[in-house]
Parts: C-alpha cells; structure tokens; sequence
C-alpha cells in the first residue's frame, strides 16, 4: 500500500491508490476509475497544509503534473493557470506577459490551487486572500464531465468552489484577476512590541504591506514594509529586509525549516489585545517557544468560508517546530484566539468541531449544500472534512 506525508512531515496516510495527472484528461480517467471502485477523492498539490485536508484511504490525486500559465487577458486583467502550478511559478510566467498577482503569502511553494482551497494570503489592509482573486474555474466531477465556472455560470458552485477545501471536485485550472506588473521596495527594522502594537493603525494606513514577527522571549519585533515604487529593480536582490524588486520578487521568502502552524483571523480592532494576551500566555506558559508570532492584516471579502468574510481582518501566526510538541501550545493558543472571534486557517492546525466552525462563518450552510447538491455521497471527502458536516 502507497504513503504519503505533508511538507512538514507531521500529516501521514496510506492510500489505497496514488495517481498523478498530467493533463485533464487523465484526471477524467482516474476519477471515472475511482468511482468505478466506488473509492473517495482526495487531491494534493505541493502538500504545504498543516490541517488534514489531503488524507485518505482512497484514491489520492497528485494534480501537480497540471502545470504553467494557459493564456493572460491582460486587458480584463485575467490569467488562467493550472491548478497544479507552483506560485513561484507563476511569478515569472506571468511578469513575462506584464502582469502580476494582486497579492500572495510569504512562503511560495503552495500549488495555485490548493493555496486558493485553503484561503492562502499575504498582507495589506486593501489587499485580500487568493480565494477572492478567482474568477472561474473547471471542475472534473466524479463522473469524469467536468464543468466550468463563474458569476454568471453555475453561480452557486463558483461561490463555493472559490474556497473549496478540495471538497467539490477535482479543480483543473483556474481564471485568476491580475494586475499590470509591478514592483516593491522592501524596509524591515526592530522596534519595541508595545511601540508596535500601540501605533499598528497608523504602520497599516501608511504602507501598502505592514506586518511583524515577534519572538518570545525578546522586547522588540522585527517589522516590515513593502511599498510600490518606480524605481528599476536592484538585481541581486540582496538580503531580506531591503530588496527592490518586481513583486514576486519581494514578496516571497525562503522558509525551509520545518514547523507546524496555526493561524487564526480576528476582527481589525482586536488584533493588538489579542497579541498582548498571547505574550503574556507564552511569557507565562510556553517561555521555552522559540518560533516567532507573526502579525498581518487582510482585507475583507465576500468568499463564503474565508476567514475575511465581510470583515476586516488581523491574523496572528504561532508556529512551532516540527521536533517539537505543538499540541499543548496550540490549544492554549486556540483557546485565546476564541476570545476574539478568530476564525481558523483552513489550511492550518485548529481543533474545532463542525458546530464551532458553523457558529463562525455566516455562509457554513450555504456551503455545505452546494456540496451535497453535487455530492451527495461524499465523493470528495475524507474522515477530517466528513467529521465536520452539520448538515
């Protein structure tokens, strides 16, 4: 029997069956022979998620063989892209023909797909998650048709399919919005946390991105901003912290040691108490935690199970090392961000159970039903996701 991990090496499973697709059409035909053998659907990409989204004990699908850049509408602002395709990827593909991602995270590895699943962000108060930038996508269902997308085409399946948890079908490319191509000028510096957290408003209105890392056990945060510029790229790019650069440059980062996260959103106004009640838990609990706490913003938007879901958003980070016990520190966590309304990354370590997670996001039900409509048998789900439904 086949396995499997994540990146992190935390996330294990033997399915019965691994396929890998290189084109639409052998994803066709390994849905058709799955659901021949009446077999449940996984699919993974580059296996960057914390949570258990990708087990399963049926057939799982390795999309990342669907890869590159299709075509680029450079005047409606659009590129279609495959779905198995690296975000560092699409960074060079995409600049080639002018444009660039509105936004991404930090971390570029995730497949375009599984990161636009899970509600993949970067920073910026104006800026919004990857789920929110997908205009359509095609979608092979278990039979094997496959089915395109959009706000005027079975609405109600792109709204869910916007943020799918992989839950909907196998997704084979997708309509992403893009901008004209554009370039960012990076400063990072330290400054004391209360400083910080008292003045976070005023850092966030200035800059385009604002966010800081802080590391238990230190007085200062490191901050950082990335704001657009004329100015032509500095090639090499140097050292983080004062790269400039086309904004796929700048705004990823190389984070190869291995950890565990979790990552909650809160409402804008109660990100800085939520920190400060944070610190004091680590300062008082977990004084040995040497990962640091990292602190974005995120626009709100209208995408049924974002985390930014009609709300402006703050989303603090804790991560811990894979060597490590995490759960303990997590839970401690999870317990504080519940305080303030936090909802859970998607794609990331939480504990939460099905009515939990419907008491926080407004269109649960909605969701679940687009869902049931298309599968009502579970095709596309595996024990963690079916261990959610309160439908």
């Amino acid at each position: 029997m086949p396995s499997w991990s994540n990146w992190s090496g935390r996330l294990t499973a033997q399915p019965a069956e691994v396929r890998t697709a290189r084109s639409e059409r052998e994803v066709r035909d390994a849905l058709r022979h799955a659901h021949a053998l009446g077999r449940r659907v996984r699919c993974v990409g580059a296996a960057h998620s914390h949570a258990p989204l990708v087990p399963t004990d049926g057939l799982l699908l390795d999309v990342s063989g669907l890869r590159g850049v299709v075509a680029v509408d450079a005047e409606r602002c659009e590129a279609r892209v495959r779905a198995g395709t690296r975000i560092h990827e699409l960074g060079p593909a995409l600049r080639s023909q002018g444009v660039a991602l509105h936004n991404q995270g930090d971390i570029d590895r995730q497949a375009i797909a599984g990161a636009t699943a899970t509600g993949t962000h970067g920073t910026g108060r104006a800026l919004r998650n990857l789920s929110a930038s997908v205009r359509g996508a095609r979608i092979a269902l278990a039979s094997g048709e496959v089915v395109e997308c959009d706000a005027s085409h079975e609405p109600r399946l792109f709204a869910a399919a916007r943020l799918s948890l992989g839950a909907l079908g196998v997704v084979t490319e997708l309509r992403l919005a893009v901008r004209p191509a554009y370039r960012l000028e990076e400063h990072m510096w330290l400054e004391d946390l209360d400083v910080v957290l008292d003045g976070v408003e005023t850092l966030v209105a200035r800059h385009r991105h604002f966010e800081f890392f802080w590391t238990p056990g230190y007085a200062r945060a490191a901050c950082k901003t990335l704001d657009e510029t004329e100015a032509p790229a500095r090639h090499p790019l140097g050292e983080e912290g004062q790269r400039l650069g086309w904004s796929d440059e700048v705004l990823a980062n190389d984070r190869p040691l291995r950890h565990s996260e979790m990552e909650y959103s809160l409402p804008q106004e109660a990100g800085p108490a939520c920190l400060r009640a944070l610190r004091a838990l680590v300062q008082r609990e977990f004084p040995e935690l040497a990962w640091p706490v990292e602190y974005r913003t995120l626009a709100a938007d209208d995408v049924w199970l974002s985390t930014a879901y009609e709300r402006p958003t703050v989303t603090i980070s804790v991560h811990q090392g894979v060597d490590q016990h995490d759960e303990t520190l997590f839970r401690a966590c999870e317990a504080i961000f519940r305080d303030f309304e936090g909802r859970p990354h998607w794609g990331k370590v939480h504990f939460l159970d099905g009515p939990t997670l419907a008491a926080l996001h407004p269109r649960w039900d909605d969701w679940w039903r687009v869902r049931d409509d298309v599968y009502p048998h579970g095709r596309f789900l595996n024990e963690f996701l079916s261990g959610l439904r309160t439908t």
